[in-house]
């Protein structure tokens, strides 16, 4: 058997079936609609935050500490940048009046659109660290202008409502086949009066993919400011997507209490900017200082663990303040 070493070919084959092998078993579970319970959402939850646990611990005995640290860094910034896509994810599902039973049908063709489209952006952005110094330089860009864009939508949470007329994917969808009604169930096109038609899960469906393609853009430069080796960039993006469905329905309640995670991505991804930026410009200047990991784990933890709690009592004080 051939040696497996981190980011080999044999790994890269096993990791890739064992995150199919996953959704496979995601798909079994929701292929009979049903309305997901707090207690199901919950064990699910714990099964997928515990398997990056596991394997981060695997990857520290395995192929030493820098590299556990930069899957652990990683993997948070994944898994935050994940939780902010569920509020999109949220307002899609409010705003199109997806059936209980039929939101995690939805989440889950949204997660497996999100891999794919990240897999897409993980090998170009691979190919560019490689061949240009400067892709450096615009990923950091990149973080910045998104960590200016994600500071307005918290100082203005108006922005955050959705229009589902103005979707692009959707009117285009609406232009070529006729949209009926009501829900068909978990049926994406029906037949009606001798015409092909889709349902509103579809439309659904194709607004949460065309919103992947946003979140792709924002969440791979940001995990190449913390590890440049593309099968780390892989997995945590991976094992961050693979939990949303499941996380959706434990957080879709607390998610409104989270009031100010949009100004702690915002400092996380000018953070992250900011680290791409020097690193370039410690490959022309060698004075400029870099980011070390595990300044950037703690400096991760910190801004998530500062924004957690003062959402927390943010939200506390406006539930105790007398109406009126």
């Amino acid at each position: 058997m051939p040696e497996i070493t981190l980011g080999s070919p044999t790994l890269w084959v096993i990791t890739i079936v064992a995150v199919l092998a996953l959704f496979c078993l995601d798909f079994a579970i929701t292929h009979k609609p049903h309305e997901v319970k707090l207690k199901e959402a919950i064990g699910w939850s714990v099964f997928y935050i515990a398997l990056p646990v596991l394997f981060g611990v695997w990857v520290w005995q395995g192929f030493g500490a820098d590299r556990g640290l930069e899957f652990y860094a990683g993997y948070l910034v994944e898994k935050s940048l994940s939780v902010d896509n569920l509020f999109v994810f949220m307002l899609l599902l409010s705003s199109f009046a997806v059936p209980k039973e039929l939101q995690q049908r939805v989440l889950l063709i949204g997660v497996a659109g999100a891999l794919v489209l990240r897999g897409v952006f993980i090998a170009l952005g691979a190919v560019l660290i490689s061949s240009f110094s400067w892709a450096f330089l615009l990923f950091g860009g990149v973080l910045m202008v998104t960590a200016v864009k994600v500071l307005r939508d918290a100082l203005d949470p108006a922005e955050h409502e959705v229009d589902v007329s103005s979707i692009g994917i959707v009117r285009l969808a609406r232009r070529f086949w006729p949209v009926t009604d009501g829900y068909r169930g978990p049926r994406m096109t029906v037949v009606e009066d001798g015409r092909r038609a889709v349902t509103p899960l579809a439309l659904a469906t194709l607004a949460i993919l065309g919103t992947d393609v946003v979140f792709a853009v924002d969440s791979v430069p940001a995990v190449y400011g913390i590890t440049g080796d593309p099968y780390l960039v892989f997995v945590t993006n991976a094992f961050a997507l693979l939990g949303l469905r499941a996380l959706y329905f434990v957080l879709a309640g607390a998610l409104g209490s989270l009031v100010h995670l949009g100004y702690g991505l915002a400092a996380i991804l000018a953070f992250i900017g900011a680290k791409l930026v020097l690193h370039w410009a410690h490959g022309i200047w060698h004075w400029v200082p870099v980011v070390a990991t595990e300044t950037s784990l703690i400096v991760i933890g910190a801004i998530l663990a500062t924004v957690i709690t003062t959402s927390l009592i943010a939200t506390r004080r406006r539930r105790r303040a007398p109406v009126g």
